[in-house]
């Protein structure tokens, strides 16, 4: 969808980072990726084969890391042979800053400039990032820079760039416009994810002696990521204003429960508000963000400490997480008020979280990824096969805190029993629809997240216990209803098999309906049938999930 919105826009998309960026060893920036081809095949490689296929985007990014051992920006298997000719793509391929000279400097490809240049080129990259290093160089074959240019060309042909003189540019230009902060509180408010309330601890009443405390209570920082202008180049520059409003967590608070006393004494609080999590900053300028790595999944900075020593005053402790990744927070399990996460949710984020602890925002949010026990817990995803789950073969268990897709909500929902077309689905293109009711059981409007998982129980390789397919966002008041109707096509079951192409084999399935990867309501079991087939690019790629 953020790449048919560009794309319709008239603006040419790019996607980053190509590829496998986030599966580093040791989730360390621009370390080595040792994946398998089927893992980057079944997991990476399909959200970019979407937004490039369904999406439209005309630009790649390649990535800094290497792929068990050749890097992306040297990588033709990855940059023409599977993005030209497997996905048609037609655009360009740019550098990551100084991703072509790091062929040289950091992955010894190459013994020169030149040397990099044509590997690069060779490859498939088109431009070279932030400025030429090594695309000038003498030498070049004369074929490789015309395609390159022939690419370049193209795009700004299309763009109008090439028709004469540009029109001039306005002397001034709003970047911060009402409707643009308006939007910015539309999605801060739909991404705030409620993640436990004990006992009903929220909403906040709106009389309620209220302490608000912790190192991001009263921060803009707590709101911005990275590549944020504030965080990105302000940050080394402390003397120049913000230039736009950036609402902290206590102005919010204050705005939003304008009867509550705000004391500081947390003992002399009925509730404590602790905001915590990261102040984003590049390259060792803050706990989160790109070159800034972590160790473990501890709240940095001492947090954590700062949480044991107000849950230990016995006043209820309210934890709201402006964080740039997932922390560990098994430590308090069942010990605090509720949690509340918010990653950073940007401009709009101080309101957004705010109306969320004051009831007049219901949250839907839904987690993106999971929420670890332990700080030692290992990036991991929640596509693990059976192994990759608790078992007794080891020590150590991986379950999450929280699993992907958790997310609770102010009201209640009840799912009736699903009903398909057909259960058997033959493997040259079957396809069956479900249906599946939800109602809105509580006494408030809200947003109920179905998801729909598929579960592949005997397959040639070893396959995720359950994969995501679909999902619908409801938005139901008081006792409404509405019916759920998700278009499951075989070509989703199918994965990379063993001789390292794609098939849809025979066999059962099950599709899963559930509030999260770990909470699965409903079930209904589906059967393939027919001979194995190959697929390729010019497969189903999305389950259609239509509310009604």
């Amino acid at each position: 969808a953020y790449v048919r919105g560009l794309e319709s826009a008239g603006i040419i998309s790019t996607l980053k980072h190509f590829a496998a960026y986030s599966a580093s060893r040791g989730a360390r920036n621009h370390a080595p990726v040792p994946i398998g081809p089927r893992e980057l095949a079944d997991v990476i490689l399909p959200p970019f084969e979407m937004a490039v296929r369904d999406g439209g985007a005309r630009s790649v990014m390649a990535a800094y890391n290497d792929i068990d051992g050749l890097p992306a920006h040297a990588h033709t298997g990855l940059l023409t042979q599977l993005l030209r000719d497997e996905w048609q793509f037609t655009g360009t391929v740019v550098a990551d800053y100084f991703g072509v000279a790091f062929l040289e400097s950091a992955h010894g490809l190459a013994d020169s400039p030149a040397g990099a240049a044509l590997v690069a080129l060779a490859a498939g990259v088109d431009v070279e990032l932030p400025a030429v290093r090594c695309f000038g160089a003498e030498g070049l074959p004369e074929n490789l820079l015309n395609r390159a240019a022939l690419r370049v060309l193209t795009q700004k042909c299309e763009l109008g760039l090439l028709d004469g003189e540009l029109p001039a540019a306005p002397t001034t230009v709003d970047l911060d416009p009402p409707l643009m902060r308006s939007l910015a509180r539309q999605l801060a408010e739909e991404s705030v994810v409620l993640l436990s309330n004990t006992a009903g601890a929220l909403p906040l009443r709106p009389d309620i002696r209220i302490a608000v405390v912790g190192p991001l209570s009263d921060d803009p920082a707590a709101m911005l990521g990275c590549y944020a202008f504030p965080r990105h180049v302000g940050i080394e520059h402390p003397e120049l204003p913000l230039g736009v409003a950036i609402p902290t967590l206590i102005e919010a608070l204050r705005t939003e429960l304008p009867d509550a006393v705000f004391v500081t004494d947390v003992a002399d609080a009925d509730v404590c508000v602790a905001a915590v999590g990261d102040r984003s900053g590049l390259f060792g300028r803050g706990t989160s963000g790109e070159g800034c790595d972590a160790a473990d999944l501890e709240l940095p900075e001492g947090q954590g400490e700062l949480i044991d020593a107000l849950v230990a005053t016995g006043t209820p402790v309210v934890l709201t997480l402006f964080t740039g990744r997932p922390y560990a927070l098994g430590r308090w399990k069942d010990r605090l008020a509720a949690t509340v996460q918010a990653f950073f949710p940007g401009e709009e984020g101080g309101p957004a979280v705010a109306g969320v602890l004051s009831g007049r925002v219901n949250p839907s949010g839904r987690l993106p990824v999971s929420i670890p026990y332990a700080p030692g817990a290992q990036p991991w995803t929640y596509l693990a096969p059976p192994l990759g789950l608790r078992n007794d073969a080891s020590t150590i268990d991986p379950t999450p805190l929280h699993a992907f897709g958790h997310g609770l909500s102010y009201t209640t929902f009840a799912w009736d029993a699903p009903e398909a077309d057909t259960t058997e689905l033959p493997t040259d293109g079957g396809e069956t629809t479900v249906r599946l009711t939800v109602r809105n059981t509580g006494e408030r409007p809200g947003t109920e997240v179905v998801q729909l998982y598929v579960h592949d129980p005997v397959a040639r390789v070893a396959r995720p216990v359950v994969r995501l397919v679909g999902y619908a966002r409801v938005e139901l008041a008081a006792g409404e209803s509405a019916e759920i109707h998700a278009t499951f096509h075989a070509d989703l079951a199918s994965y990379t098999g063993p001789e390292g192409h794609r098939i849809v084999e025979p066999g059962a399935l099950e599709l899963h309906f559930g509030a999260s990867s770990a909470e699965i309501r409903h079930t209904v079991p589906l059967t393939l049938t027919g001979e194995e087939r190959r697929v390729g690019h010019d497969r189903q790629l999305r389950c259609d999930v239509r509310v009604k």
